[in-house]
């Protein structure tokens, strides 16, 4: 058994998320009960319904799009979404309640396959009916997703032709009722099942809703996609989109070609009055059956991803796959499960379970994203960004939805979730990526105590730039404000660090006061202090190393090159000891009449990495360099470029797959890219103008090379090192 799915085999955004969420939302609540609705709700009524199903859900699907396009999503869906957000606890909490949900939500399905099937033989086995379909289902999802995709692909057509059969009945007339003013906005005369004795808007809804719920299908396949990023919010949105246009047009075809009394009596409606009835049964059979093996597929994927993430017990089984990368043993267990659920015969009393662990889920996916966009980090930023009530919205009417359907069952759900959370948080689980809790950590202690101790270091989440700046020259300081406020802007701060010989004189510290209040004022938080030291190397040196206890210490220093400066005995020293402390370096370099020029190119070169281009999340001394430059980017509203020079021409193809794997990875859009072969000196002159040239530098950083690239380039340089603690990829 191999312990990774590299050798699986990859969907596309079709077959890997757009056909099995379209297929699960096209369920048999369309077939089965969308007549119900109509004939009780109206036509108005059934469409407020659809409306309002749709918009929670597409609200979710929203706020998970912007998710997957900010991380780098693994196996398990939903699961791996909020864990990698807020924490394997958090999502464990979720995953095992949701992963048996889904297991149940199989067995609801088989269930409802059956009795479709025996609608055409009604004295066939119930039992053998359920035991013949969960055998074929748990058969195609054992030998691979691929075929599992491909069975889908079979029961799309199946669901097209039968609405192909109601496109047509209403062709030939189907449609010759008028709209019957009870239709218009319903009675609300309820169900043969309670006597005709009435039922209220939110009872119907509550019966709907259940349809707007598979919109998580192609999520969680989100291990087993090409392209997660772009393929669940595309394939996801889309689905949503054609299911919601095909509920809304059957609803007025269903209140123009039956009676009230229709509606609302007979179930079967839909065959009775499609043109070719076969083809809705088929429907039927085929949408049951679909969701059912969307449900097998997914929920032994979210297994597998918590098997990964020893969140379970036995955990190295159920996260063991076959040679092809499935996770055969997840599947295994998924079948026991299913199986199991199947011999209790009626899940009715513990069904509404299954549609309320969708709707904490959705509710946390929300949540995650307002968590997010409150805390403006800079390593939140996704590709596809959503209005900040998007997610507001989505929270309160998931949680609505749930007390809806069921407020004591709701209050079951979460007292769940809230048990499995309990046992986790006591596991001590080592979470194998960073999430957003350091973040949510960070922020409440800045707004809580500046004082406060306890995390020994910023996480790379969480990182944003906290510039120490020394001054002896005031001049240059404010020559230099607007380029340190675009760096530190909107979330960073600017430590002002004075260097004066003269204990007796206050000049400085009142120049400082005075630029500090201005950095305030422009937005970004600014302190000051005053250094006594005759040496000004000695004096950054010690503030850094006193500094390195505090919670809020700065984690840049920023050195402005100006031309009285002594190289070796004043910036050298401090850029060693920076090294040393783990603090990064910016060493600027103003040209003498290009200054920054118009502020809206910025080239990033990559030194080359001499047949090592494989990107990891170890990038060596590049993290800095293109944080920078993408603060820069946006306050700027420029552009970047990312340049690299390499010796060996045969290694372009792999320099520019990596460059482009960065930008992917670094979430950079519009980032430029230029690979070129020949001696890097050779090359600058000829480089692509920009107005800041950024490059990275060691301690040995000659004083003839600052000078050199900042003629050749000429333009204004930066010269960057790496604290070890940043990561573009976070």
């Amino acid at each position: 058994m191999q312990s990774t799915s590299t050798a699986a085999k990859k969907f596309g955004t079709f077959g890997g998320v757009f056909t099995p969420t379209l297929l699960t939302i096209l369920g048999v609540i369309m077939y089965l009960r969308m007549g119900w609705v109509v004939g009780n709700a109206g036509l108005l009524g059934a469409w407020l319904i659809i409306g309002i199903s749709f918009l929670i859900t597409l609200c979710t699907a929203l706020s998970m799009s912007a998710i997957t396009t900010n991380i780098r999503i693994g196996a398990g869906g939903a699961y791996a979404i909020i864990s990698q957000s807020l924490g394997l606890e958090v999502g464990g909490s979720l995953g095992i309640p949701r992963y048996i949900s889904q297991g149940l939500a199989s067995t609801l399905y088989i269930f409802g396959f059956r009795e479709g099937w025996l609608s055409i033989f009604p004295l066939h086995s119930p039992f053998l009916v359920d035991l013949v379909v969960f055998a074929v289902l748990i058969t195609i999802a054992y030998i691979s997703a691929n075929l599992a995709i491909k069975t889908q692909f079979v029961i799309m057509g199946v669901i097209v032709l039968s609405l192909v059969s109601v496109v047509m009945a209403a062709y030939h007339g189907s449609m010759i009722n008028p709209l019957e003013e009870s239709l218009r906005w319903g009675s609300f005369k309820g169900s043969p099942e309670n006597g005709f004795s009435g039922s209220g808007f939110w009872v119907v809804f509550a019966v709907f809703f259940p349809a707007a719920t598979g919109i998580m299908a192609g999520a969680n396949m989100s291990g087993e996609l090409k392209d997660p990023r772009r393929s669940i919010p595309v394939g996801t949105l889309w689905a949503i989109g054609v299911s919601f246009v095909i509920y809304v047009l059957l609803a007025y075809w269903l209140s123009r070609s039956a009676s009230e009394q229709e509606l609302i009596s007979n179930y079967n409606v839909v065959v009775d009055k499609a043109y070719f009835g076969p083809l809705i049964i088929a429907g039927i059979l085929g949408a049951t059956f679909s969701s059912a093996l969307a449900s097998i597929v997914g929920s032994s994927r979210i297994l597998y991803a918590m098997g990964e993430h020893r969140v379970l017990p036995f955990s190295k089984f159920l996260s063991g796959t076959s040679y092809n990368g499935q996770p055969r043993n997840a599947m295994l267990v998924t079948g026991i499960l299913i199986f199991v659920t199947m011999l209790l015969r009626d899940l009715n009393a513990i069904a509404p379970l299954v549609t309320l662990f969708f709707l904490v889920t959705y509710a946390m996916i929300n949540s995650v994203v307002i968590i997010e966009q409150r805390l403006g980090l800079i390593s939140y930023r996704p590709l596809f960004k959503v209005r900040k009530w998007i997610p507001w919205l989505g929270l309160f009417s998931s949680l609505l939805a749930m007390f809806i359907i069921n407020s004591t069952i709701s209050l079951i759900t979460f007292a769940i979730v809230l048990s499995v959370y309990w046992y986790l948080s006591r596991q001590n689980l080592e979470t194998p990526f960073e999430d957003v809790r350091s973040g949510l950590f960070v922020s409440f202690a800045e707004w809580a105590a500046k004082h406060t101790w306890g995390m020994k270091s910023m996480q790379q989440r969480a990182w944003k730039p906290n510039l120490m700046v020394p001054i002896r020259d005031i001049v240059g300081a404010r020559g230099n404000f607007n380029f340190l406020r675009n760096i530190a802007l909107p979330k960073g701060s600017i430590n002002l660090l004075g260097i004066e010989a003269d204990p007796k004189s206050n000049r400085l510290a009142s120049e400082l006061e005075d630029l500090s209040l201005a950095f305030r004022d422009s937005g970004v938080f600014s302190s000051w202090t005053v250094i006594h030291a005759a040496d000004f190397a000695r004096g950054v040196n010690y503030s850094n190393q006193a500094l390195r206890s505090a919670f809020f210490r700065p984690n840049i220093v920023f050195l402005n090159m100006q031309e009285h400066d002594d190289y070796e005995l004043e910036l050298r020293p401090v850029m060693k000891e920076c090294i040393r402390l783990e603090i990064g370096v910016l060493l600027f370099r103003s040209h003498p009449t290009a200054n920054l020029g118009k502020r809206k190119m910025i080239n990033v070169w990559v030194s080359d990495r001499q047949g090592s281009w494989t990107l990891g999340w170890d990038i060596g001394n590049l993290d800095l360099s293109t944080l920078i430059a993408y603060k820069l980017k946006k306050n700027w509203e420029a552009s970047i470029r990312l340049i690299t020079v390499i010796g060996n021409e045969k290694e372009m193809e792999e320099a520019r797959a990596f460059l482009e794997d960065l930008v992917n990875l670094a979430r950079l859009p519009n980032t430029l890219i230029e690979v070129h072969h020949g001696r890097f000196r050779d090359y600058v002159p000829d480089a692509p103008q920009a107005d800041l040239n950024i490059f990275g530098m060691d301690q040995d950083l000659p004083f003839q090379f600052v000078e050199e690239i900042t003629l050749l380039t000429q333009s204004s340089c930066l010269f960057v090192k790496d604290s070890g603690h940043e990561s573009i990829l976070a």
